[in-house]
């Protein structure tokens, strides 16, 4: 399984020297509360650290340098305990290259009517401090995430857990390697794209390589492997024979296995994290990756078909977020148009995650009638019921476009014994007729990933942070 180091957040609260130290001392003392009972309430996915209560330009630069440089520090969290002028906040927010929270909270919950006082209000200044520190990130146009309420609250703390998912996946962005066997489906528009536009957006690198250099990886796979994997799915899956014989089935599986060890020694090997192939390019290997790209899915590496790199990082990006939870690569496939019952049938051809099964996946054999190459073995599962949305990346020339739509996942209401591919089926929830009409006029494409693990706000924070427009279909 492909791991994400353990990154922190820095929390820096603002203030300034007009109070005095012992209200400083207060200040502090708040602050490491808050930051203390958030960790110790085992919903945040990463830890906080604080880190100081900043009352100077030079001391806020500083640390901000820090956490550009720092490889373990994923963004920053800010809270202005009290009113800290805005100004001594712009070089050191300039020069911040990591996500950055805006928390507008105040450590009580409520004013103390029986002894407020004036000490008591010079110190717990946050409903304008608030706003004088949110003016300066709008007037620089920082795209930060500004969560509001009281730190103490669930809601609060699930939306600061949110938003520590989002900011990890983009920092992790930044280190996101595709590699092409092959190249794209040809005469195909929407899998076309400006590779060094999505390094210098997104980070991602993304590499081709020649069909020879992975079959010289497959063939290199020892069958010792091959049979140790063999077993291990035979404890994880349903062997299904079917109208194979012994030997066709068993080779089949197996060399799917072999596929399996062979990308996934060529990506570990070279630092790659998400892989396309492509069923016109398959010159060398005797079948198209079935089994071996949805084993490779459930491991958390991301993938796109006929050589589209960019849903490939995408669904690599998204399984970050979501710790590769219930995220998958995804194509509309047909669609059910009966009143009342509209919905979209999606699916690939082999290559659908089998972490969105809500049922124990099948290993089958089955021709693809497509690319020319034996039956290969793939896993049969049905998709899960819930809510979920489903995202893609188009670019436009001029610019990389983010659409999407909130969806209700279904699961088919009758058995299809004449299509052996796992399914997944959905509805917009603004309707399939609306959804659908405005992700065509949006330019959305056929390739999609699929989330029941993201929700809709954190895709928002995510286009954010890459300053990216967002096409959210309502």
């Amino acid at each position: 399984m492909l791991q994400v180091p353990d990154y922190e957040f820095w929390f820096v609260t603002g203030s300034q020297h007009l109070y005095g130290e012992e209200q400083l001392k207060s200040v502090e003392k708040d602050a490491r509360d808050i930051v203390d009972k958030l960790n110790a309430t085992n919903k945040l996915p990463y830890p906080i650290k604080f880190k100081l209560v900043a009352t100077t330009a030079d001391s806020i630069t500083q640390l901000m340098k820090d956490a550009n440089y720092n490889d373990n520090v994923a963004g920053v969290i800010t809270w202005m305990h009290t009113f800290s002028p805005a100004k001594n906040w712009i070089r050191g927010t300039k020069l911040l290259q990591k996500p950055l929270l805006h928390l507008a909270t105040q450590y009580l919950n409520h004013i103390p009517y029986d002894t407020i006082d004036f000490d008591y209000m010079n110190l717990n200044q946050s409903a304008h401090g608030d706003r004088e520190y949110g003016f300066i990130n709008a007037r620089l146009r920082k795209h930060n995430k500004i969560v509001y309420g009281w730190w103490g609250d669930e809601e609060v703390q699930q939306e600061i857990a949110d938003w520590e998912d989002v900011a990890v996946a983009y920092n992790e962005s930044f280190k996101i390697k595709v590699a092409r066997f092959g190249d794209n489906m040809r005469n195909v528009a929407v899998t076309e794209g400006d590779k060094v536009e999505a390094q210098i957006q997104f980070g991602w690198t993304v590499d081709y390589y020649a069909l020879g250099d992975l079959v010289q990886a497959v063939n290199a796979v020892p069958e010792s492997d091959i049979d140790a994997k063999y077993k291990e799915l035979q404890d994880k899956y349903e062997f299904v024979q079917g109208d194979n014989d012994k030997d066709k089935y068993e080779h089949s599986v197996r060399y799917q296995i072999r596929e399996y060890f062979g990308i996934k020694n060529f990506l570990d090997k070279n630092n790659y994290t998400a892989f396309t192939t492509n069923f016109e390019d398959l010159y060398g290997l005797e079948q198209l990756p079935g089994l071996a790209a949805q084993l490779l899915m459930d491991e958390g590496y991301g993938f796109g078909a006929e050589g589209d790199w960019k849903t490939a990082a995408l669904d690599r990006l998204l399984k970050i977020l979501t710790h590769n939870q219930a995220t998958a690569f995804m194509e509309d496939y047909t669609l059910e148009l009966q009143k009342g019952k509209e919905a979209i049938l999606g699916s690939h051809m082999l290559e659908v995650d089998p972490g969105i099964a809500s049922d124990k996946p099948r290993v089958e054999v089955h021709p693809l009638d497509i690319g020319g190459k034996a039956d290969p073995a793939r896993l049969v599962f049905t998709g899960r019921e819930g809510d979920a949305f489903d995202v893609t990346i188009s670019d436009f020339g001029n610019e990389y476009r983010m659409i999407g739509y909130a969806v209700e996942g279904h699961k088919a209401p009758k058995p299809t014994p004449h299509l052996p591919v796992a399914k997944q089926m959905w509805t917009p929830k603004v309707g399939l007729k609306a959804g659908a009409t405005q992700w065509i006029h949006d330019g959305g494409g056929h390739h999609t990933v699929l989330t029941f693990a993201a929700n809709e706000q954190q895709i928002a924070d995510l286009a954010t942070m890459f300053n990216l427009p967002f096409d959210d279909i309502k």
